[in-house]
């Protein structure tokens, strides 16, 4: 298991951490109860299984949705 807080350009609503969080929800591989998309400091913060699901597959589910993700930091637990 690896966490990673991933810095993304700013949100410009509420609703954007909605749709974040139930895109990254649905990734095979993410710990549900661990996503957290904090609007204030634009950033989303989540356990994952890298055997499962690789942070480049969760940087792209949010690229797709048209947010940027500038910077990722992935830390073992």
């Amino acid at each position: 298991m690896k966490k990673a807080t991933l810095q993304l350009d700013t949100l410009a609503c509420p609703s954007c951490v909605l749709k974040i969080e139930k895109a990254v929800k649905a990734l095979d591989g993410v710990n549900n109860d661990s996503v957290h998309v904090l609007f204030n400091a634009s950033k989303v913060r989540l356990d994952f299984d890298d055997s499962k699901v690789t942070v480049e597959d969760i940087q792209n589910s949010i690229t797709k949705m048209g947010y940027e993700v500038k910077k990722t930091q992935v830390k073992d637990l």
